[in-house]
């Protein structure tokens, strides 16, 4: 393991003023947004659709990296050139989702834990070969009445530290993502105390894995209350509990963190991460990792009509220039607009 590689690569995705792209929606996550635009979810409409997200002109000022699938990573642009290589050629950093997704938890009826672990260490070494220098592994905490219990968090948090040593050991910089889930009616405290739980326990069995910190990106959920929640915190109170949340349980080692939408609206998402960069000085690098709050409105410009790619890749190159004015929290909801 080369630490300053890791510590070099993991800077260059948490560069100022960007942020990564998460492209790394399994084929049936994207049939389901294929299908809002009625468009069939073939393998050249799925390869059509990255190309037109990769190579939206300005995408390289306000993003760092992108999050590929499996599929992506052996797919090319029209022209020929593999999407790892095209990525590199134009200073964006390629990575990979490696988890096998959540699956039930034995014994503990409605909390999952990842899958993925078998053979990563095979799987690594090939996605080094084809281009991806960091790695993605999202771990999935539901809030319910009876839960998480402390056990589904450590199961959780031991998975995604075994997951972070293989990455590193193997030259790729993990992204660790504990996600507590906004699904559900809790209430912005109950969040926060969900995460607080969370990112203790992942970064205690991160130090007693080895983990190198300084060449890793943290991936987590803002602390925001429930979608079925009868009171929605202000998007200030949002940015507290969030900044409250990390302080007490990120090390200032780490490098950068990395928000996840989670199910937030485009805008919601952009303010929010204005808001937590305003909030005084942080020891971190902070920005945003969004799949569905970068794509939605690009993806709905396009329709997947080829009279409109340009259209679709202009909306795309705009969500992105906000997301990073955010990432330095000089966003403002009126940039929409102007946009």
């Amino acid at each position: 393991m080369n630490r300053s590689e890791l510590a070099r690569i993991a800077q260059a995705m948490v560069a100022k003023g960007k942020g990564i792209l998460a492209a790394d929606e399994s084929t049936g996550t994207i049939a389901k947004r294929f299908a809002a635009i009625q468009l069939d979810s073939t393998e050249e409409h799925r390869r059509a659709y990255r190309e037109l997200l990769f190579t939206a002109p300005g995408a390289p000022e306000s993003i760092s990296g992108v999050i590929l699938y499996d599929e992506t990573i052996r797919q090319k642009t029209a022209d020929g050139t593999p999407f790892a290589q095209y990525l590199t050629q134009h200073g964006i950093v390629p990575g990979i989702k490696v988890d096998r997704g959540a699956k039930p938890l034995a014994g503990f009826p409605g909390e999952t834990v990842t899958e993925g672990l078998d053979g990563l260490r095979e799987r690594l070494i090939e996605y080094y070969k084809l281009g991806a220098r960091f790695a993605k592994w999202r771990a999935v905490i539901d809030i319910g009445p009876t839960m998480p219990s402390a056990f589904g968090i450590e199961a959780n948090a031991h998975a995604l530290a075994r997951y972070a040593a293989l990455c590193q050991e193997n030259g790729i910089v993990p992204i660790v993502e504990p996600e507590v889930l906004m699904d559900g009616g809790h209430s912005i405290e109950r969040c926060e105390e969900v995460t607080d739980a969370t990112l203790d326990c992942v970064f205690k069995q991160l130090q007693a894995h080895r983990i190198y910190l300084e060449g890793m990106v943290l991936k987590p959920n803002m602390v925001i209350a429930g979608k079925k929640a009868a009171v929605q915190a202000s998007p200030e109170a949002v940015a507290q509990a969030t900044v409250r949340c990390l302080k007490r349980h990120v090390p200032p080692a780490v490098p950068g963190i990395a928000f996840l939408s989670g199910g937030q609206s485009p805008t919601e998402a952009t303010l929010h991460l204005s808001l937590i960069n305003r909030a005084g000085a942080l020891p971190w690098a902070v920005t945003f990792s969004y799949g569905r709050a970068l794509q939605e409105t690009a993806l709905k410009a396009w329709g997947g009509r080829n009279a409109d790619f340009k259209a679709g890749q202009l909306e795309f190159a705009r969500r992105a220039r906000l997301n990073g004015l955010a990432s330095t929290g000089s966003y403002q909801p009126e940039m929409e607009k102007a946009a």
